[in-house]
């Protein structure tokens, strides 16, 4: 193995901001820094919600280029959004927002035609209104989907328009809920029932796999010297994240906090039970064949849509606050569909507690208070159910994403879930991201030494379980009563 230090691009994007972030990696050292950042701003149209696809790609250039000269570039983000190319390879429009409403009433056609059991025992994933399977039934009759003779997945078409190569990426293949998770293929037999042309997609590739060479003129806008070659990573964000978990063995429960929170387990094969279906756990896949049983959590949208709406208080302040107000006094279901779309949040969740009966929660720290709560909640739930349904104990919760930075957030899972958290990295997608390029040529070793690379130079911040836990189980009655 290589005792050379590199440089590596990791293009990371979110639902609400895009990065580039460099990452310097040795077989002792992992440095990350960031380069470029920039928002990512829905637009919505006449037609419905749309992702401006554009000025992404033009925040990716300018971030490569603030990054200098790299020995790779690796692409992730968030998963189940795609772009429809025509025969001579050009977009058809711009992408359409998960959170859009045409998704809405269209499970219910699905599974008219594959029930939801036997949709589970084929491709594993949780039922959410945006998977790609439900979004292409709705598409079925637009005219854009007439024309497509490509769809690419968001990372794999920013790949494609830096490289000119296509392809579709495995981990966030697996999101589509057309993948196989036993196999590792498409699920055709689903395909062919809803009418899914799954020569749509582009060959799948799997983390490490290579992506092709930024072309010239990116080269020349950008003003890297060539050859740089694009590296194929997790590259749906939490693949990327669940790679940059610092995790020492087996027995740990991970929690990829953000927009949303992803809590569960690493797993060497899927659950596909229908008490595994019923929990709405999902089977996505990771690194190294591994899957991603996890559950999805509506996470800190909860919180950012308040701040917005507040006209973005400061957080600490906010958060300190929040800390001041009593435990547990107000708790919604964070994983309720009803928080899915934004706006009018601070209302919708003071609601949700008056007609719960519980006492109505009107200042934004009690709000607040009242989200964070909740989210500790949806931890304990999800990290109780995973190892139950998986056999699967464990010893300790990672927090990985930015979640780490709130404190409060950390201390609350710890004594919800009644295990140690520790907390950190912060940036584990864009780390995830960076070691599958270094791993790829030569400079870290397997899954295990990855991580211990991670423990031994990113700051971790370890929380020990304080507190009663019966009164965690009483806040969980209150929801599970309803």
């Amino acid at each position: 193995m290589s005792t050379a230090v590199k440089s590596y691009a990791a293009v990371d994007l979110g639902a609400s901001s895009g990065r580039v972030m460099v990452g310097r990696a040795g077989r002792d050292s992992l440095e990350l820094v960031e380069a470029h950042r920039f928002p990512n701003r829905p637009v919505r149209t006449p037609e419905g919600l749309r992702w401006d696809v554009l000025s992404l790609y033009a925040g990716v250039l300018d971030g490569l280029k603030a990054a200098g000269q790299v020995d790779s570039v690796g692409i992730d983000s968030w998963a189940v959004d795609y772009g429809l190319l025509d025969g001579d390879g050009a977009l058809l429009g711009n992408p359409v927002h998960y959170r859009d409403a045409r998704t809405e009433g269209v499970a219910e056609k699905v599974w008219a035609t594959v029930p939801a059991a036997e949709l589970y025992a084929s491709t594993g994933l949780q039922y959410a209104p945006f998977n790609t399977l439900y979004q292409l039934v709705a598409a079925r009759s637009s005219a854009q989907l007439a024309y497509a003779k490509r769809l690419l997945l968001i990372p794999d078409l920013l790949t494609y328009w830096l490289t000119g190569e296509q392809g579709t990426e495995l981990t966030n293949a697996s999101t589509t809920q057309l993948i196989d998770p036993r196999t590792r293929g498409w699920a055709s037999d689903v395909a062919e029932r809803l009418g899914i042309d799954l020569e749509l997609f582009a060959p799948l590739r799997r983390p490490g796999d290579p992506a092709g060479l930024l072309q010239e003129r990116v080269l020349e806008e950008t003003g890297l010297r060539g050859p740089v070659p694009v590296t194929t990573v997790g590259s749906h964000d939490t693949a990327s994240a669940v790679t940059a978990v610092p995790a020492a063995g087996e027995r740990f429960a991970y929690i990829c906090t953000g927009t949303w929170s992803l809590a569960g387990l690493e797993l060497e094969a899927p659950v596909l039970t229908e008490a595994s279906r019923a929990a709405n756990f999902t089977n996505e896949l990771g690194l190294d064949g591994t899957v991603r049983y996890l559950r999805n959590i509506m996470g800190l949208w909860l919180l950012q849509e308040c701040v917005r709406e507040w006209g973005d208080p400061d957080l600490g302040e906010l958060l300190r606050a929040a800390a001041t107000v009593p435990a547990r006094r107000s708790v919604v279901d964070a994983g309720d569909a009803a928080f899915l779309a934004p706006g009018r949040m601070p209302e919708r969740i003071a609601q949700a507690c008056r007609e719960s009966g519980q006492p109505v929660p009107g200042t934004p720290a009690e709000i607040t208070r009242c989200i964070l709560d909740s989210l500790a909640l949806a931890h304990r739930r999800a990290v109780t159910e995973a190892q139950a349904l998986a056999d699967h104990p464990v010893d300790v919760v990672h927090i990985v994403g930015g979640g780490t930075r709130n404190a409060l957030l950390c201390q609350l899972t710890a004594d919800a879930c009644g295990l140690p958290v520790v907390a950190g990295p912060a940036e584990a997608a864009a780390l995830g991201n960076v070691l599958v390029q270094a791993r790829t040529h030569g400079l870290v070793g397997d899954r295990a030494s990855m991580r211990q690379l991670l423990a031994r130079t990113q700051p971790l911040v370890r929380y020990e379980p304080q507190g009663d836990p019966a009164a965690w189980r009483a806040a969980e009655a209150r929801l599970t009563e309803r």
